[in-house]
């Protein structure tokens, strides 16, 4: 009788160890890494030789004497590049703009995500990389109804200006540049290469402006005169549109740095 009062006790011991419930073990929290990253706010202003631009309402000369008024100005910056004192590279991410005479807010560009640091150039394209050229239907700046792409097979138009000249050869007197290409020969895309006067100080805390001007100007008359007589309108890539392509790489300056 004690023998089976031994075996009960022990079988009922080893029940309750089965039936015991354990505690979770609890693993660490990984916490989300810490964003020490600041940010660029680079503004643009579009001038004619120097004095802001007005559409619709202003009158230009050229560097052929032509006389001109801007209904449209627009095009993309992409691919924009930061390089430190230390001469580090910071590529953007998906850096693609469309900037719109007729929308100022389109003319501030912010760039985030750049590293805390000292900077000293910034380097970026007028155009819309090959790449972007042969992704199919895209959003946002890149989207087709933004009115800046011909077709997937000729890809986008770099940058677009309109108006009227009284020398226009045009019967209705109308200008119309819409530069495009975007590989070989007669390429629209260019690249632009701009030191700051002093260093652009990235921090967390605060973020930089850059206040750069693009000069309308020389789109009609850098390396290349153009004669609105003889051509009042580029809207097919070929060596007309190059040279204004060539002209328009020359036509950002910046001004000041406010750190």
């Amino acid at each position: 009788m004690k023998n089976l009062i031994l075996i009960f006790s022990i079988l009922c011991f080893f029940s309750c160890k089965k039936n015991e419930v354990k505690a979770p073990i609890e693993f660490p929290v990984l916490n989300e890494p810490i964003d020490s990253t600041g940010k660029l706010d680079l503004h643009i202003t579009n001038v004619v030789n120097g004095s802001p631009l007005a559409l619709g309402t202003a009158t230009y000369t050229n560097f052929n004497g032509d006389q001109y008024t801007v209904s449209t100005l627009r095009y993309y910056i992409s691919n924009i590049q930061l390089t430190t004192t230390d001469n580090i590279v910071y590529k953007q991410k998906e850096s693609y703009y469309l900037t719109d005479q007729s929308d100022l807010a389109s003319l501030e560009l912010l760039v985030t995500k750049v590293p805390q640091g000292n900077y000293k150039s910034i380097s970026f394209l007028i155009g819309v990389d090959s790449v972007r050229n042969f992704s199919g239907a895209q959003v946002g700046a890149l989207d087709p109804a933004n009115g800046m792409i011909w077709s997937w097979s000729t890809g986008y138009i770099m940058a677009k200006m309109e108006g009227t000249s009284p020398q226009s050869s045009e019967i209705t007197k109308n200008v119309a540049f819409h530069i495009g290409g975007f590989s070989g020969e007669y390429t629209g895309v260019k690249k632009v290469d701009l030191s700051f006067p002093i260093n652009a100080e990235v921090r967390k805390s605060h973020t930089p402006t850059i206040n750069m001007n693009a000069d309308l100007a020389l789109w009609f008359g850098n390396e290349n005169i153009i004669d609105f007589s003889a051509t009042p309108s580029i809207t097919t890539v070929g060596k007309n549109s190059s040279k204004i392509a060539v002209n328009y790489a020359k036509m950002f300056q910046i001004i000041s740095v406010i750190n």
